[in-house]
């Protein structure tokens, strides 16, 4: 698979019509909601993207683990509802070339080719909520701490923002 820093800025127009695609793999993210997701919590932490992007489905699946993770020991899971926000509906493409000795003089291989699907990925825009987490205030510290841990494994510049509800 090519590396992740090859989808992170979009360079064609969203690729979602799955009706049309053969092969589309399923998303890696599995949960969009974790913890107490009935509880009415006061405080709200925000992830957001300062710049936009494309965030593949395995670096949203880490991300959430690793947030849920630290939430689950340090919290318990009744004291918090956390949130993915973004859902990967863009079907990544790659044209497979051959590698190895010799390659360039077995396959040129074809310009611009469309290629073939690989996974999936989200766009985000500048200012779009990533994730979110609401707790009780005693809590704040320790959901900041959660997305800053998530935020390490996002390819996009990312802010962590705090604000109560009303």
């Amino acid at each position: 698979m090519v590396k992740g820093r090859s989808y992170r800025i979009p360079s064609t127009p969203p690729y979602t019509r799955r009706e049309y695609i053969d092969g589309v793999p399923q998303p890696k993210l599995v949960r969009l909601d974790m913890g107490n997701t009935k509880a009415e919590f006061p405080c709200r932490v925000e992830l957001i993207a300062k710049e936009g992007g494309q965030i593949r489905d395995n670096a949203l699946e880490s991300a959430r683990l690793a947030a849920n993770k630290y939430l689950e020991t340090s919290l318990n899971a009744s004291n918090y509802h956390f949130r993915v926000n973004v859902y990967p509906h863009i079907v990544l493409r790659e044209h497979k070339m051959q590698t190895g000795a010799g390659a360039d003089r077995l396959s040129q291989g074809m310009r611009r080719a469309f290629g073939r699907p690989i996974g999936t990925a989200a766009r985000v825009s500048p200012g779009q909520v990533i994730a979110f987490v609401e707790v009780n205030e005693d809590g704040v510290d320790k959901a900041c701490e959660a997305l800053r841990r998530a935020a390490y494994k996002i390819p996009v510049e990312t802010a962590i923002i705090v604000s109560k509800k009303s």
